[in-house]
């Protein structure tokens, strides 16, 4: 597996558990208060949006010029 194909699948599996931790955070809304992790969980579905936003990014303007 390439560097490119690596990072782009990396990319993936953040955007993945920070949608995860923010969905849990909702769903289980009573278990994260009392953990002290809500705001945790809205911070971690903002870093999704970029990460996604990111993702987007260099698969589109970076992926073409990396050649491994």
């Amino acid at each position: 597996m390439s560097l490119k194909g690596f990072h782009i699948i990396f990319i993936i599996l953040a955007v993945l558990c920070a949608f995860g931790f923010y969905a849990w955070t909702q769903m289980e809304h009573d278990a994260a208060a009392s953990m002290g992790v809500t705001g945790l969980g809205q911070g971690s579905g903002v870093v999704g949006i970029l990460l996604f936003l990111y993702g987007v990014w260099f698969v589109v303007r970076k992926s073409r010029s990396i050649i491994v």
